[in-house]
C-alpha cells in the first residue's frame, strides 16, 4: 500500500500544520509508515496548545493511522456474537486514550502503550454489557474463573469436573462454586423465537408457543380454598343469606321478600357479613 503523504503543508488552505507533513489519506497508511510518522506527530502534538486547529489535525491524523491497531485486537473478540463495528468503536475509545496519555520521553513503542488501553475498553465493553441479566461483578469473575478451572480439570480428569474437585480447585466451598455456575447461566439468554425442534428445517412451534403463563382461575382456587372455613364459621341466617344473594343471584328486593326483612335491612346485613369474610380473608392470607 502507497502511503500519500507530501514534505510539509504550504498551502494556505491545508488542514495540517506547517511543521508536520500532510497525510492526505490517514486511513491509508501502513502499519510500519504509520509506526514513524506517529513519533513526529506526538513530537508536534506536546508543543501544541490543546484546541487549536493544528493540535486537533494532529490529534485526528493519529487516531486515524492507528486505526489498524484496534481493528487487529477487535478481531480476537469477532466471535463473541457481537457487532464487530461496535467492538471497533470501543476500542478506538482505549485508542484516544491512549494517544492522550503517550509521553514519548518514556521511549516505549506507541503500540505497545496503546494495546492495553484498547484491550481493556473491549473488555470492560463485555463485562459491563455482556450479560443477559445483570450480576454482582463478584459473580462475573467467578464465571470467569470456573471457565478455566473446568477446562484445565478437564483435561486433567479426562472428564468434567465435579462440583466438589472445582471447589478445591479453586479453594472455595461448594455452595460458592455452585452460585457461581447459576450466575453463569445469566450470561446469555435463549431467544423466545427458538424452534422447539433443533432440526432447522422444522417450522414448528417456537419456545415462546409452549411456555406455561399464569392461569387466573388458580387464584379463584385459592380464594375458594381460603373462604371455605370461614363459610363455616358464619351463623346460620348469614350463610342463608350468603346463598340467596350469590349462589341463587337473589336480588336485594328478592331475599328481604324472602326473609320477610326490609331490603335495607338485607343491605346492612350483607355489609356486615361480607365484611367479617373479608376480614378472615386477609388474616388468612
Amino acid at each position: 500500500m502507497t502511503t500519500v503523504v507530501t514534505d510539509t503543508v504550504t498551502a494556505p488552505q491545508a488542514a495540517a500544520p506547517t511543521e508536520l507533513p500532510e497525510v492526505r489519506c490517514p486511513s491509508a497508511v501502513a502499519p510500519a509508515d504509520a509506526r514513524e510518522l506517529s513519533k513526529q506527530f506526538f513530537d508536534r502534538l506536546r508543543d501544541l496548545e490543546e484546541g487549536t486547529h493544528a493540535y486537533q489535525y494532529a490529534r485526528n491524523t493519529l487516531i486515524e493511522m492507528n486505526m489498524s491497531m484496534v481493528r487487529y485486537v477487535a478481531r480476537r473478540y469477532r466471535n463473541r456474537g457481537d457487532d464487530m463495528e461496535d467492538i471497533v468503536q470501543v476500542g478506538t475509545i482505549g485508542l484516544i486514550k491512549a494517544i492522550d496519555r503517550f509521553d514519548l520521553t518514556r521511549e516505549v513503542e506507541f503500540s505497545t502503550f496503546a494495546v492495553p488501553y484498547i484491550l481493556g475498553e473491549i473488555k470492560r465493553f463485555f463485562r459491563d454489557t455482556g450479560w443477559a441479566v445483570h450480576v454482582p461483578r463478584r459473580l462475573q469473575e467467578l464465571r470467569s474463573e470456573l471457565a478455566k478451572a473446568k477446562e484445565q480439570l478437564h483435561i486433567e480428569l479426562d472428564r468434567d469436573p465435579t462440583v466438589r474437585e472445582l471447589a478445591a480447585h479453586l479453594n472455595l466451598s461448594e455452595d460458592e462454586v455452585i452460585e457461581g455456575i447459576v450466575a453463569a447461566n445469566g450470561y446469555t439468554a435463549g431467544s423466545l423465537d427458538t424452534p422447539t425442534d433443533p432440526d432447522p428445517s422444522d417450522q414448528g412451534r417456537a419456545l415462546a408457543d409452549v411456555l406455561g403463563e399464569d392461569d387466573p382461575g388458580m387464584e379463584t382456587v385459592e380464594d375458594l380454598h381460603t373462604l371455605a372455613p370461614l363459610l363455616r364459621k358464619l351463623g346460620e341466617r348469614e350463610r342463608q343469606l350468603i346463598e340467596l344473594r350469590y349462589g341463587q343471584e337473589m336480588t336485594q328486593s328478592q331475599i328481604g321478600a324472602e326473609l320477610g326483612v326490609s331490603q335495607m335491612h338485607v343491605s346492612r346485613l350483607l355489609s356486615r357479613t361480607l365484611a367479617k369474610l373479608r376480614a378472615g380473608m386477609l388474616t388468612e392470607r
